[in-house]
C-alpha cells in the first residue's frame, strides 16, 4: 500500500507540471465526487438491486457441494440469495481473500457475488490453480473494465470523453483494451498521462472495490445509460440476444455492460501499466475513436523489470481485437 501511495504522489507531482496541455485531470487527494448522470445510474442500480432481493419471496433452501481444499463439503445455503462468497465465509478467511471466481456443476464460471439459483457443485478458484484459463480471461475482462473506470474518472470535462466498449478478453493478444471517443482528432497521449492513467488503475486496485452483477430488462438499461450515446445505440441489441435482458457489473460508482464474468474485487489487480492509446477512427467533424490498451499482473505475481518490460512493449502495438464498428458480441454472448 506504501509502494503505491507513493507512486500516485511521483504522478502527481509530474502531473502538476503538464496540467494545461493535458487531457488528464489531475488529482487531489480528497473525496471523488460524481456527475448528476453517474449518481443516478447507481440509484437505479441499487433500486434494482433491492427490487430483485425482495421479489425472491419465500426462501428456498439449497445443497452446494463444495469440491476443494481442506475437504469437500456440503453446505445449506439459500437460494438465489447466498453467493459463493458467502459459501467461502463458511470455510474460512483464507477462502474468502483468496477465491477471485467460482466454478458451478463443474464447467460453468460464475462470479463470486453473483446468487446461486438451484442445488449445485461449486469450486473456488483463484490464480494458482492448475487449470488458469478460465480465471484468465476473467482476470483480463476486469482489467478492461478497470480501465473504463480509470478513463472516466480521470478525463477533464473539456475532452468530453465518451466510453464505447471493450472486445473480449484476449491474453494471447498482449493487452486488454477500452475503446473510447474524444473530442479530440489528434490526441497523443504524453508519458505523464500515461503514468496517471497506470495510477488511477492502481487507485482503483487498492481500494479493494467489490464487483457487483446485476441483470436487468432492457427498457432500465436504457433509462440508466441516458446520457452515454455509444451504449444506448448498444443496447437494443444486446437485449435482443439475451432474451430482452442486459449485464451490468458495478464497482464502486462504475457501471458498465459486459457479460461477465469478473473477479470478485478490484483488488486482484497487482501491477498494472496503461501502455498505450491509438486512433482508430474519425467520427464525425470532431470526435475520434481511441483504443487505450494496458497490461497487467494478478496480485502476488512479480515479474523481473526485463520481462515486464517486455510486456509493456508487447502492450503498446495495436490490439488487433474486434473493432466497435464490427459485430458486437462480448457483451451479450454466453460462455461456451
Amino acid at each position: 500500500m506504501a509502494g503505491n501511495k507513493m507512486l500516485f504522489q511521483t504522478v502527481l507531482n509530474t502531473l502538476q507540471r503538464f496540467n494545461r496541455l493535458s487531457n488528464i485531470r489531475t488529482y487531489s487527494t480528497s473525496k471523488e465526487t460524481v456527475s448528476p448522470a453517474i449518481a443516478k445510474r447507481n440509484e437505479l442500480f441499487s433500486e434494482e438491486q433491492r427490487r430483485q432481493k425482495a421479489a425472491v419471496g419465500r426462501v428456498e433452501k439449497i445443497e452446494v457441494r463444495y469440491l476443494g481444499l481442506p475437504e469437500d463439503v456440503t453446505l445449506a445455503m439459500n437460494a438465489h440469495i447466498s453467493t459463493p462468497y458467502n459459501c467461502a465465509q463458511h470455510l474460512s478467511d483464507g477462502h474468502c481473500k483468496r477465491s477471485a471466481l467460482a466454478l458451478k456443476d463443474g464447467n460453468v464460471p460464475w462470479d463470486m457475488h453473483r446468487p446461486l439459483t438451484e442445488s449445485c457443485t461449486l469450486q473456488l478458484l483463484n490464480f494458482t490453480v492448475a487449470d488458469p484459463h478460465l480465471i484468465n480471461k476473467a482476470f483480463w475482462r476486469t482489467c478492461s473494465f478497470m480501465l473504463g473506470a480509470a478513463l472516466e474518472n480521470s478525463f477533464t470535462d473539456e475532452a468530453h470523453l465518451q466510453l464505447h466498449s471493450f472486445p473480449g478478453p484476449n491474453i494471447k493478444s498482449g493487452s486488454f483494451v477500452y475503446d473510447i471517443v474524444l473530442q479530440a482528432q489528434s490526441w497523443q497521449p504524453t508519458k505523464a498521462e500515461m503514468r496517471a492513467l497506470s495510477a488511477a488503475m492502481i487507485r482503483l486496485a487498492a481500494k479493494d472495490l467489490k464487483i457487483e452483477r446485476l441483470d436487468v430488462n432492457n427498457e432500465l438499461a436504457l433509462e440508466m445509460f441516458a446520457d452515454s450515446r455509444y451504449k444506448r445505440e448498444q443496447l437494443p441489441s444486446i437485449a435482443q440476444q439475451n432474451q430482452g435482458r442486459v449485464t451490468l457489473y458495478r464497482m464502486g460508482t462504475h457501471i458498465d455492460i459486459s457479460r461477465g464474468p469478473m473477479v470478485a474485487s478490484s483488488r486482484f489487480l497487482g501491477k498494472c501499466t496503461v501502455a498505450a492509446a491509438h486512433k482508430i477512427a474519425n467520427e464525425g467533424d470532431k470526435d475520434a475513436l481511441y483504443r487505450v490498451q494496458g497490461v497487467g499482473l494478478p496480485a502476488g505475481f512479480t515479474l523481473d523489470h526485463v520481462s515486464y518490460g517486455t510486456l509493456e512493449e508487447r502492450a503498446r502495438k495495436l490490439n488487433s481485437a474486434r473493432l466497435p464498428n464490427e459485430p458486437f458480441e462480448e457483451q451479450h454472448q454466453q460462455i461456451a
